[in-house]
């Protein structure tokens, strides 16, 4: 007789704690099965063996299982196509209900909809919970209707919503949005079995190990506290380096803007942009692939592959540009100021697609997420929603005084700068650059607008 569960799909949310979808699952009264699925239509298509990114999945969902089954449960992962592992599921189990939290990326939402649809053929309920934004699209929209597209008037209202209903929770009022799930109140409601499968390895799945440092969930409160004043400068750890867990779940997005609230504003503002990129991908999903301003789709880019491939290894005889790339291609990360200022270099000094950065960041980063990867990119072209307007172009030299005026960030990732092996001259000189963009957009747009 085949065990009868009900099954949590964890997918971007690798913890148990604070889990909204797992909260209802096991509210609901279980038995609760908890599964992960390394997805076959992700990773067939990644270009490295060595991918970080697989191995921090990889580590999180074992140290998950070990979660659960401190608990007496178990956490089953499986490699495999979803569909496929959908009908083993539902061949090895008695499927009562399925629980998830959603995802917004393209893929997700197509490879949601043919899971559910394959459920409903047995009868099996799909149930889906906010857990990876504060906020869904339509839950921040304009007091005349649709979704906000500037970031100011989006954070007001954010802000307003936040605060429309307060809770008390352990003797302070915090917003009702915030409050953490208590999951461990229903642990007893998982699956609980003496029978443990062993997480798939790396080499099961054709990856090697990555040697990458992967920052820990701990942030010191000094660095949330002066977040504002040291953000921007590269050459420090001012950042809170939480990025990659926000992709992957491995923290909660409401645990870490309740601490922002009594912290830092400026801080809690960069929360508050992975909501609004997400919110913008949820209504515009044609700007995974087209600008949002349509009228920049037929910018005439040079896109100069040997130009690219420069841009890519970090030797465009820029110093910070360069600093940022070895920066992104050693460690699987790069500041966020830099990431600004290397794809203002590519968009407008090389007259490169935007695309090709983009597509560059999301094979390198560890931190990839589409909402925000494509609204930064967008951004510094100047075809996104709040956007960098294409007459405003970073001056590199400007950037670097201001930013690393002693160039410890440079002298850490490009230990050549100041011999004779680093380039004299920038591939593209700013001015020349500068001038170059200004006619290509403003000729460019025109034609686009008569």
């Amino acid at each position: 007789m085949k065990p009868k569960v009900t099954i949590f799909w964890h997918r971007r949310d690798l913890r148990f704690e604070d889990n909204a979808g797992l909260y209802r699952a096991l509210k609901a009264g279980g038995p609760v099965l908890p599964i992960f699925i390394f997805d076959r239509n992700i990773l067939d298509k990644l270009p490295e063996q060595h991918d970080a990114r697989v191995m921090f999945i990889r580590d999180n969902v074992a140290a998950l299982a070990d979660t659960y089954r401190s608990m007496g449960g178990d956490l089953r992962a499986f490699y495999g196509k979803p569909l496929d592992i959908w009908k083993q599921l539902q061949a090895n189990y008695d499927v009562q209900a399925v629980y998830t939290n959603r995802d917004y990326e393209p893929y997700a939402i197509a490879r949601d909809k043919a899971v559910e649809d394959l459920l409903n053929e047995r009868g099996i309920p799909f149930h889906h919970f906010k857990d990876h934004v504060i906020f869904e699209s339509d839950e921040v929209q304009k007091k005349a209707g649709g979704p906000y597209t500037v970031f100011t008037p989006y954070y007001r209202m954010w802000r307003n919503n936040l605060n429309d209903r307060l809770s008390n929770y352990e003797g302070k009022e915090i917003s009702y949005y915030l409050k953490p799930y208590p999951n461990e109140k229903y642990a007893a409601n998982l699956w609980q079995t003496d029978t443990h499968q062993a997480v798939p390895t790396l080499s099961e799945m054709g990856f090697a190990p990555a040697d990458v440092p992967i920052p820990g969930t701990r942030v010191s409160a000094q660095i949330i506290k002066t977040y504002d004043q040291t953000r921007n400068i590269p050459g420090i750890e001012g950042t809170s380096r939480l990025s990659v867990h926000f992709r992957h779940g491995t923290v909660s997005i409401r645990q870490k803007a309740l601490r922002a609230m009594s912290l830092n504003e400026t801080f809690l503002k960069e929360l508050v942009w992975r909501d609004f990129y997400s919110n913008i991908l949820q209504e515009f999903p044609r700007v995974v692939d087209a600008p949002f301003r349509a009228e920049y789709a037929d910018i005439p880019w040079r896109n100069d592959e040997s130009e690219f491939k420069r841009w890519c290894d970090g030797t465009t005889g820029v110093p910070i540009v360069d600093a940022g790339m070895r920066q992104l291609n050693e460690s699987g990360w790069m500041h966020n100021r830099v990431r600004m200022i290397v794809a203002s270099y590519l968009t407008k000094h090389l007259l490169i697609d935007w695309r090709w950065g983009e597509g560059y960041f999301a094979d390198k980063l560890l931190d990839y997420e589409l909402a925000s990867n494509n609204g930064g990119w967008q951004w510094a072209a100047g075809c996104g929603t709040d956007a960098q307007p294409y007459f405003r172009i970073f001056n590199y030299d400007s950037q670097q005084k201001k930013f690393d005026p002693k160039y410890e960030y440079v002298k850490q990732w490009v230990p050549e700068y100041g011999t004779p092996e680093y380039p004299a001259e920038p591939m593209v000189e700013h001015k020349f650059g500068r001038e170059r963009a200004l006619e290509v957009y403003k000729s460019a747009l025109a034609k686009a607008r008569s």
